[in-house]
């Protein structure tokens, strides 16, 4: 789990369909309006009826317009054409000043309400526009047309694109993610989805695709959500170096470096322009389509904009759209929006037939789909403290059917080390087990304190292999009973104690049976008393997982909800990992929202 939080301006409200539909009702509108205005001079201009010849250095429009870094050197390139040829606007030349900035922080920047320092933004996707109206209201950014597009596939090394089969093999969002970074021997790379459009696009993909599955998707999402988190860059312009320069010892086994990551065309066609002959990535494009990120052309407070300007950003957006321009733009590795994808591009940015490059793209999800998305990322990743408490008594030796005569106790603790490799060294996590008069009269022990999971422990190891050596040491208690309702009161205490601001806090209780120790508190008390303990602003859950037949799912079910949390049953604790999971984020999101 990483360090993120949703960006402050993150889209909330209606749906996707309506604000998909709205979105091109209001840029057929604003696009109608503005070429009224500007639209006899740019017809005169395509129809050569308009006099460049003389100089307009005097009567020059000063146009300030800010670009997505990937395509703002194609954009200054037209810019300085515009200025050498002395092409105008109603007889005005054209004086378009070029700035490089990444499209989250200028999203972010209109919640400031302050007034922008530029007239025409390029993002190099609609969502930050959607963005930027949620917080500064519909009239204030208004699109006229898209200047570029790129499809958004899986860049991977020469010697991982051929273990995946490349070029012949083809893959759908969640089955290439899960294959390119299969058992964790291979690194997985993207730029964070709260900052890079490329990297949200990809992961909305993803959970479209592993939604497809069935009732585990989201699971199955959450966990490579988690398993991008740990091997996330900042923003888009950081992840092409994270790839392993060459298949070497030293670079493969170098744990900063990945050998797949998430990339648009455009990225990796850069990328492979910089590489020597062969040592280029590979591109794998999903059969399930590939989201595009569509670089639109922005008004920005066009209602204050005088009619010059208004004219010269409707003749910049028509120049940028003149063949000499769409040569410019694909000489540096972009698509023409509309127009089918070009061969010479997709091959230099490493894609080949038979992967699907040219194939339909993915439709764009909606705003609630990326929402969705971006809100599950950052509960998934964010940072946990965890109390782990495991049921000890003897009836976790009991074999589980189809196990190959393993005990619950073994299958239990397969699957909690599975769930222990998905956190990261932010997260937070202690051990307790539990039966009954374990430690002198109290039916539980505390194996290992609550702790960040990179911490330094004894012997020159780490939390984490602390925790591991802790959980392969779990056994049952011969002739233990399950001391359930004690545990339970004296860990929620702890952790309700201990509560770390920032961090996803909760108490994960295992348990095979019902409560067995006579002389504890009653059921009734002990809800009475988690209720009392609960703190709506310091919200601690506790997500009790009944394992097996003989367990109460009703009780953990009562027991977890008066503390805002919520019980399961699973009868293979094979699934346990999975469970925990899916617990987090659902109830991650639950405070999300409320």
């Amino acid at each position: 789990m990483g360090r993120h939080s949703l960006p402050d301006d993150a889209a909330t409200g209606s749906t996707g369909e309506g604000r998909a539909s709205a979105r091109r009702r209001t840029v057929a509108l604003a696009t109608a309006l503005v070429l009224a205005v500007a639209g006899g001079t740019a017809i005169a201009v395509q129809r050569g009826l308009l006099t460049f010849s003389h100089s307009c250095a005097a009567s020059a429009v000063r146009l300030d317009l800010v670009a997505s870094p990937d395509v703002a050197p194609a954009v200054k390139a037209v810019a300085d054409r515009a200025r050498t040829e002395k092409i105008t606007s109603d007889g005005s030349c054209m004086d378009v000043q070029v700035t490089a900035r990444d499209s989250y922080k200028v999203a972010a920047s209109f919640t400031s309400g302050a007034k922008p320092d530029f007239s025409v933004w390029i993002p190099d996707s609609s969502l930050w526009v959607d963005r930027a109206k949620d917080t500064s209201g519909s009239a204030t950014v208004v699109t006229a047309g898209q200047v570029a597009a790129s499809p958004i596939a899986l860049a991977a090394v020469p010697a991982t694109a051929k273990t995946l089969g490349w070029p012949q093999k083809t893959y759908t969002w969640a089955e290439l993610t899960e294959a390119a970074a299969q058992d964790g021997k291979r690194h997985l790379g993207s730029a964070d989805p709260a900052h890079s459009a490329a990297g949200l696009l990809a992961l909305s993909c993803i959970g479209k695709s592993a939604a497809s599955r069935g009732p585990e998707g989201s699971t199955q999402t959450a966990a490579l959500a988690k398993l991008l988190s740990q091997r996330v860059s900042d923003s888009d312009g950081q992840v092409a170096g994270t790839l392993a320069r060459d298949n070497s010892a030293a670079e493969t086994g170098d744990p900063r470096r990945n050998q797949a990551v998430v990339l648009s065309e455009q990225a990796a066609f850069a990328y492979n322009a910089s590489r020597g002959a062969g040592q280029g990535v590979r591109l794998f494009y999903p059969k399930d389509g590939a989201a595009q990120l569509d670089y639109p052309y922005t008004m920005v407070r066009e209602a204050g904009m005088s009619t010059d300007e208004s004219r010269a950003a409707m003749r910049f957006l028509t120049l940028l759209g003149d063949p000499e321009s769409v040569r410019v733009l694909a000489g540096q590795g972009f698509r023409t929006p509309g127009r089918p994808a070009v061969g010479p591009v997709a091959s230099a940015a490493g894609g080949s037939s038979p992967q699907p490059y040219a194939s339909a793209t993915a439709d764009p999800p909606s705003a609630q789909e990326l929402q969705d998305a971006l809100g599950m990322w950052t509960i998934t990743v964010q940072s946990a403290r965890l109390t782990t408490v495991v049921d000890a008594s003897g009836s976790m030796a009991a074999t589980v059917p189809g196990s190959g005569g393993r005990s619950r106790m073994e299958v239990t603790k397969a699957s909690l080390l599975q769930a222990l490799s998905q956190f990261t060294p932010e997260d937070e996590i202690g051990l307790w087990d539990f039966s009954t008069h374990l430690d002198g009269s109290r039916d539980y022990r505390r194996l290992v304190p609550t702790a960040r999971l990179g911490d330094p422990a004894a012997g020159g190891r780490t939390q984490r292999d602390r925790l591991s050596a802790a959980f392969a040491a779990l056994q049952p208690v011969p002739g233990g009973a399950t001391g359930l309702f004690d545990t339970t009161l004296a860990a929620y205490k702890e952790a309700t104690s201990t509560y770390a601001r920032g961090k996803f806090n909760a108490v994960v209780l295992l348990t095979d049976g019902a409560n067995e120790d006579p002389g504890s508190i009653s059921r009734a008390d002990l809800v009475a008393q988690l209720q009392k303990l609960t703190d709506p602003s310091k919200p601690v859950p506790l997500i009790a997982i009944a394992v097996g037949p003989d367990a109460d799912k009703d009780e953990v079910r009562q027991i977890a909800k008066a503390t805002g949390g919520a019980g399961y049953q699973v009868n293979d604790p094979a699934d346990i990992q999975a469970v925990i999971l899916q617990a987090i984020m659902a109830l991650g999101q639950a405070q999300h929202h409320g």
